[in-house]
């Protein structure tokens, strides 16, 4: 019977709109990249995060580093973009929008703009070779960097807006999220706005944030990232949660990601639930399927087993997150008719 459920929650089919690059990368892939660079004297235990093993926040962010360090060059961001891909595609992910902060390394000659340029490369290499997913990027701006880079960001996601075929939708924030304030970041979101860029915001991640989440509300976000400290039963207030609900943002929920960075106690505890009661838009992700040793397809069943969600849940759920995509709309027409016509196959 589990091999049965297992084969169902792979075969549904899901949109997958919170994958950050760079912590998507498989331990297959690290360990090729670990083996191309033995002067760099990593060992594969060190970037390989195995299942079940608790992480805190830093602690995360410290294997990052690890992952930056293994991906310097350009070969190297083909590489693991063609493999993120290829692999979320053999979960059964049909619609797919990776994000990721372009990265210089001048040992290498790797600018920002040939990292960008470098996963669009391999997006338009994926699709040529046929690999059933529909890929967008998200160019993201790292909260670390301060307001001089988050500007620079803007107008290289713009020109990639328009030069990149419709390939990059929007722009995402993330990085630390105890650095910094996010009022210094509202001229460069205001702007990337204004030039219809989308944007997916990490909110309310860490406890006590509440003044610059409104803030960052009120621009406002067109998805929110984990939303963890919204609601007033874990500190947040009534006052945010009207907002996202009379806005109706979408949230982008990533339990497996939240239950290893010790941000959520356990999965029944996970906001899921108190934002599903309120039949609001939730979208089950990722997060980083590398680093937390996930598939979508796990968090898909883990929310159903969790929070006891019938088949019909589980479909309405992945079938709701293709209107929270930024895809254009006729893109969203294709993959409701694939919903219907695999719901067909899958049932029969």
């Amino acid at each position: 019977m589990q091999d049965e459920a297992d084969l169902f929650y792979r075969q549904l089919p899901k949109v997958e709109l919170h994958a950050h690059l760079n912590g998507s990368i498989s331990s297959a892939t690290m360990q090729r990249l670990v083996a191309q660079k033995p002067h760099l004297h990593i060992q594969h235990s060190m970037t390989a995060i195995n299942r079940g093993q608790r992480r805190t926040l830093d602690e995360c962010f410290q294997v990052f580093e690890v992952i930056h360090q293994l991906t310097d060059r350009v070969e190297d961001i083909f590489t693991v973009t063609t493999d993120v891909i290829k692999e979320f595609a053999s979960d059964g992910v049909k619609y797919l929008e990776l994000r990721s902060t372009p990265r210089e390394e001048k040992s290498t000659g790797l600018t920002k703009r040939k990292y960008v340029e470098t996963v669009l490369e391999a997006i338009k290499h994926c699709k040529q070779e046929g690999v059933d997913v529909e890929v967008r990027f998200l160019v993201a701006i790292d909260r670390r960097h301060g307001p001089e880079v988050a500007m620079e960001t803007v107008k290289m996601a713009e020109d990639f807006s328009v030069s990149s075929d419709g390939v990059v939708v929007g722009l995402d924030l993330s990085g630390d999220p105890t650095v910094g304030h996010g009022k210094d970041l509202i001229p460069s979101l205001q702007r990337a706005r204004n030039s219809g860029l989308k944007l997916a915001l990490h909110l309310a991640e860490v406890p006590s944030q509440q003044e610059e989440t409104q803030l960052l509300l009120s621009l406002p976000p067109d998805r929110i990232g984990h939303g963890t400290f919204l609601h007033p039963e874990v500190g947040g207030s009534q006052e945010l949660v009207d907002t996202v609900m009379k806005k109706c943002i979408p949230l982008e929920l990533c339990m497996t990601s939240n239950i290893k960075g010790q941000t959520v106690s356990s999965y029944d505890k996970h906001h899921f639930l108190y934002w599903n009661n309120l039949g609001h838009p939730c979208v089950l992700c990722t997060d980083d399927k590398g680093v937390f040793a996930t598939e979508l397809s796990q968090e898909y069943q883990l929310a159903a087993t969790t929070f006891n969600l019938s088949t019909a849940e589980v479909w309405a759920l992945s079938e709701q997150a293709i209107d929270c995509s930024f895809a254009p709309e006729s893109i969203k027409q294709d993959l409701r008719r694939r919903w219907a016509q695999l719901k067909r196959e899958i049932h029969s």
